[in-house]
């Protein structure tokens, strides 16, 4: 078998926020590779600690609220960049790899023009003159479709509806061709028929320059035609990971179980309730000591509250932690996970 080109490896990465309550404990030991010209996707709830990883892969937790706990490693093509000197730094963020932001009107400067916002990266990192990085800002709004261009380089942005600003940030990114991009819920807010626009258009910019992407989301139907493998996060780790096809149809964990039935269907009938997760996540200022999903999971035995659950690999990449899985453990059968209510 041929060997896996990963361009990423996160191992045991922790992330801790520092706040008067006390130390937040949002990432809490996660692990997984991506390969290059692949996108992996990493799904759950609000606060689940989505965000926290892409910001710790991107350098952007920042010491003393943020922390990054000894032992964490993140290496891209081999080197830990944790131990990334000011000026590699430089290189890295923008230029190797590049984030997409879920608010785009907050993510860009409202003081200066997108032409010149897209211009700076470019003079930054690809070295351009000023009139060729003009030239260039030109033909990256062009290709992420939006009209007139030459027109719309001159403006700001306030003057762009919110999908059109997520298109000026995704020109941003792919500006100086990153070999990694972080898609952080880029579709949050949008319509829906926007929404296929935007991932479209990251797909097809994917595709065209081997780009490895990182998509961040809540939303599994956002995912289904753009990731091929997915990782599935619940206080601050990942519960289940596996190629698309697996999580979708052979999905193992219950809380991936309820994220696939929360999902609204196209044939529920006329005031057919929508599914829900009861419940709300851990403190994670004082993280669960068994497994972090077993006070909302109907399935729960005395030991998941006692001991967090060992990985159960079920061949090809697929794995997830809980005890369900044990040999000891009751025989559950799967749920029809469809979305929506019964």
């Amino acid at each position: 078998m041929a060997e896996k080109n990963h361009i990423l490896e996160v191992k045991n990465l922790r992330v801790s926020y520092h706040t008067y309550a006390g130390e937040v404990k949002a990432v809490r030991g996660v692990s997984f590779e991506l390969e290059t010209g692949q996108a992996l996707a990493i799904v759950g709830e609000s606060g689940c600690g989505k965000s926290v990883t892409a910001k710790s892969i991107m350098g952007l937790i920042k010491k003393p609220q943020g922390e990054i706990k000894e032992g964490s490693e993140i290496l891209y093509n081999n080197v830990n960049i944790l131990d990334y000197s000011k000026k590699q730094w430089q290189d890295y963020k923008g230029g190797e790899c590049a984030i997409i932001f879920q608010d785009a009107l907050a993510a860009l400067n409202p003081t200066m023009r997108v032409g010149k916002q897209i211009m700076e990266n470019l003079m930054a990192h690809k070295h351009m003159k000023k009139d060729e990085a003009k030239k260039e800002a030109v033909e990256m709004l062009r290709r992420v479709g939006i009209p007139e261009p030459e027109k719309r380089v001159r403006q700001y942005p306030h003057q762009f509806s919110g999908g059109m600003r997520q298109r000026v940030m995704i020109a941003i990114a792919f500006a100086c061709d990153p070999k990694l991009l972080i898609c952080d819920e880029p579709t949050t807010a949008l319509d829906v028929t926007i929404q296929s626009q935007i991932l479209d258009i990251i797909k097809e910019l994917q595709k065209k320059h081997n780009t490895s992407v990182i998509m961040i989301t809540h939303d599994l139907g956002v995912v289904a035609n753009i990731a091929q493998e997915i990782a599935v996060m619940y206080s601050g780790m990942i519960v289940e990971r596996g190629k698309s096809e697996d999580i979708f149809y052979r999905p193992r964990h219950p809380y991936t179980w309820a994220l696939i039935e929360s999902v609204p269907r196209l044939d529920l009938t006329n005031k057919q309730r929508l599914a829900s997760i009861p419940g709300i996540p851990p403190d994670l200022l004082n993280p669960p000591v068994g497994c972090p999903f077993c006070t909302r999971c109907k399935y729960c035995m005395p030991i998941c509250k006692e001991r967090m659950p060992e990985n159960t690999d079920f061949g090809d990449g697929h794995t997830a932690a809980c005890w369900l899985h044990h040999p000891m453990a009751p025989q559950v059968e799967m749920p029809d996970v469809k979305g929506g209510a019964k």
